[in-house]
């Protein structure tokens, strides 16, 4: 039986390049090459597509050739400088492996809808409703989804700081992780606060901090047939939780800890879980994702946010969520490429 051929993108341009990298390299220990024929495409903080051996550390000085992914349906793949000419190479599937701006929020997923070339994860709509906090809380509510309070500031708008409940947190509406985040206490604070969010996006969300714990669901699946990874919980020491902000993430955070399974009540995992469910399917998303909430003490849960292309790296909440539930990485993956190409999980 021939091996599936199989595109990993990863890098990409947003403020979290080296979390992709990373996160690909973790795919790439655990994807099983008798079933698979991987071809890595990097892609450079300026934006240039390279196809490489793999992700390791120095993937953008090795043997790497330049490489695009052809729109062009009839190709079906990539196109491959060589000797001043371009070769074809098929392709069966593209496993993007990219986090935030041009790799989550639907840009990418555009170019491969126009490629014709099944992928891993959500489409063009779900990858972009998600991206935006504010969009992705207005679908959720109309759904019955309980969500913080919340205020947006464009480009060109200003907040009037007496008309806010403090303590707010302000975050650009449509970036990953917790990059240009703040928690603001007084509102002396928050010019400062919103002027950081504008250097990742000048679209800012302004919401109520939710009294709560920090709790997350892995999602994996189509439609209703949906499996659900073990739930977590964020322990803080102090301050607020910042995944990937940490200069040695693999080594543990300074104020935070994830504890799976998390240490709540059976009633209100299943509730968190289903919770999740009802949030994935309300905002179309497919393949996977991970949905983050809040857990109040009356027991309601709360979205916080959902991540499209979550983590992958040995440290990433994902895959370590999905382990706990019985699935290693490795199946993971299996089962996310039979999703792409069957729109079931096998």
């Amino acid at each position: 039986m021939d091996r599936l051929k199989i595109a990993i993108i990863f890098g990409g341009c947003s403020e979290e390049h080296p979390v992709s990298v990373k996160s690909a390299r973790e795919v790439a220990r655990n994807l099983d090459t008798e079933k698979y024929e991987p071809f890595y495409i990097g892609i450079t903080t300026s934006g240039a597509w390279k196809l490489c051996d793999g992700p390791d550390a120095n993937w953008e000085n090795g043997s790497c050739r330049p490489a695009v992914l052809s729109p062009d349906r009839s190709v079906h793949g990539l196109l491959v400088l060589e000797q001043g000419r371009y070769e074809t190479i098929s392709l069966d599937l593209v496993l993007p492996v990219l986090h935030g701006k041009l790799g989550e929020d639907g840009a990418m997923q555009g170019l491969l809808e126009l490629s014709g070339i099944p992928y891993v994860g959500c489409d063009i709509q779900s990858s972009a409703l998600c991206m935006d906090k504010s969009l992705a809380y207005l679908v959720a509510r109309s759904a019955g989804i309980v969500t913080p309070n919340f205020w947006t500031v464009t480009a060109d708008e200003n907040i009037d700081p007496d008309q806010l409940t403090y303590p707010v947190f302000v975050k650009p509406a449509r970036s990953g992780s917790s990059f240009g985040v703040s928690k603001v206490s007084r509102k002396e604070e928050l010019p400062s606060a919103v002027e950081t969010a504008r250097q990742y996006d000048s679209k800012v969300l302004i919401e109520e901090a939710v009294v709560g714990s920090e709790i997350g669901c892995a999602i994996l699946g189509n439609d209703m047939d949906l499996i659900a990874g073990e739930v977590d919980r964020i322990s803080l020491s102090h301050g607020f939780f910042r995944i990937h902000q940490e200069n040695e993430p693999e080594s543990g955070s300074e104020n935070s800890t994830a504890i799976v399974p998390a240490d709540i009540s059976a009633e209100s995992r299943s509730l968190v879980q289903e919770t999740a469910k009802a949030i994935y399917r309300a905002l179309g998303c497919r393949g996977l994702s991970r949905v983050d909430m809040f857990l109040k003490e009356d027991g309601r849960v709360v979205l916080n946010e959902v991540n499209t292309l979550p983590g992958m790296t040995s440290y990433s909440r994902y895959p370590r969520m999905m382990a706990a539930a019985g699935f290693p990485l490795a199946e993971v993956i299996d089962r996310m490429v039979s999703l792409a190409l069957t729109g079931k999980i096998q």
